[in-house]
C-alpha cells in the first residue's frame, strides 16, 4: 500500500454497463447513447431496459425526467412505424407523468403499447417500472405516458435505411 492508509483508497468505480446492442443504434441513435437496450420491437409492444447511470440523471443522482419523455416517445414512435406499415411518423404531442423516482444503479423497464392505431394517428401508452432484479419483477411504477403521433406520412429518401432497420427487428 506504499504507506497510505486503508481508509484514504477510495473504493473502485462500479463496471460501465454493457454497451447497447446494436439494434439500439440502428433504430434509435439517442436511445442508444444514453444506454437503453431494446428488447421487443412490433406493432402491439415495443420494449427495453436501461440502467440508469449518471449521465441520464439530474445532479440529484435520480434519473431525470426528460430522460423518461425520451424514452417513452421513441418506444411510442417505433411501435407507431412498425403499426403503419413503415411510414413515416412524427410525435405531435407528448403527456407524461411522474409517479416515483430511480436512482443511479436501478434497472428500469418501459414498455409501451398502442391504444388506438388508425391510418392517420396513433396513441400509445408508455409505462417505465423500476425493476427488482432478483426476481426480474416490476416493483416500482416510474411514470406513464400518453403519446399521440401523426402516422400516414411519406418516408423520404433519406431515411429510407432507417426504415430497413426497422423491418430487420421488427417482430410482424
Amino acid at each position: 500500500m506504499s504507506g497510505q492508509s486503508a481508509s484514504r483508497i477510495s473504493p473502485p468505480s462500479p463496471p460501465s454497463p454493457p454497451s447497447p446492442p446494436p439494434n439500439t443504434a440502428e433504430l434509435d441513435a439517442p436511445l442508444h447513447t444514453i444506454g437503453f437496450q431494446i428488447d421487443v420491437l412490433s406493432a402491439v409492444e415495443v420494449n427495453g431496459y436501461l440502467r440508469v447511470t449518471d449521465s441520464c440523471c439530474q445532479p440529484c443522482k435520480r434519473l431525470h425526467g426528460g430522460v423518461s419523455a425520451l424514452i417513452a416517445e421513441a418506444l411510442a414512435s417505433m411501435g407507431a412505424q412498425v403499426a403503419s406499415g413503415f411510414r413515416r411518423v412524427a410525435g405531435v404531442q407528448l403527456s407524461i407523468n411522474h409517479h416515483r423516482s430511480a436512482a443511479v444503479g436501478d434497472l428500469v423497464f418501459a414498455r409501451g403499447t398502442p391504444v388506438e392505431a388508425s391510418k392517420a394517428i396513433q396513441v400509445w401508452e408508455v409505462s417505465l417500472w423500476k425493476m427488482n432484479e432478483s426476481t426480474m419483477k416490476k416493483e416500482v411504477l416510474l411514470s406513464t405516458s400518453k403519446v399521440v403521433i401523426l402516422s400516414n406520412m411519406n418516408v423520404p429518401e433519406i431515411a429510407k435505411n432507417a426504415v430497413s432497420a426497422f423491418r430487420k427487428y421488427a417482430k410482424l
